[in-house]
């Protein structure tokens, strides 16, 4: 049976702000920063794994520079420069097509996206990083 993918089933819930205006092609990356297991070996081939409990992860989207979503992202980045350091916020991908879940309690804007103009519309890309990033990639219903 063929299944059905529709990119305007992704939702992306930035603290309440839900995200529009994504560039073409890949608009949402994912990853965690560290394996969940590294792998030691001992000068006589016996292996053992230590367990990393670092679940901290990057985020990028890809948006037009036309999106608004630009200037929440920048909201929170210049909130996040300020003395008070209030520019955390919650993460979330809504993934209607599939079983999909992604998600963290705070994440943060990393830095200002590049900036570029040409003749025609540029994108930005925006990079958020948390402390605590929830991932169960699923398949699509």
């Amino acid at each position: 049976m063929a299944k059905d993918y529709d990119p305007k089933k992704v939702t992306v819930n930035l603290g309440g702000h839900i995200a529009q205006g994504f560039a073409d092609g890949t608009f949402i990356s994912v990853s965690r920063n560290n394996q969940t297991w590294n792998l030691v070996s001992g000068a006589s081939g016996e292996t053992a794994r230590a367990k990393s409990n670092d679940f901290s992860g990057t985020i990028e989207l890809t948006l037009l520079q036309t999106s608004e979503t630009n200037d929440f992202l920048s909201g929170k980045l210049l909130a996040d420069e300020s003395p008070l350091n209030a520019g955390k916020f919650v993460f979330g991908i809504i993934d209607a097509n599939g079983t999909t879940v992604v998600g963290a309690a705070e994440c943060w804007v990393q830095q200002p996206p590049t900036v570029e103009y040409g003749k025609d519309l540029g994108d930005r890309v925006w990079t958020l990083e948390t402390g605590q990033l929830i991932m169960k990639p699923g398949g699509t219903l």
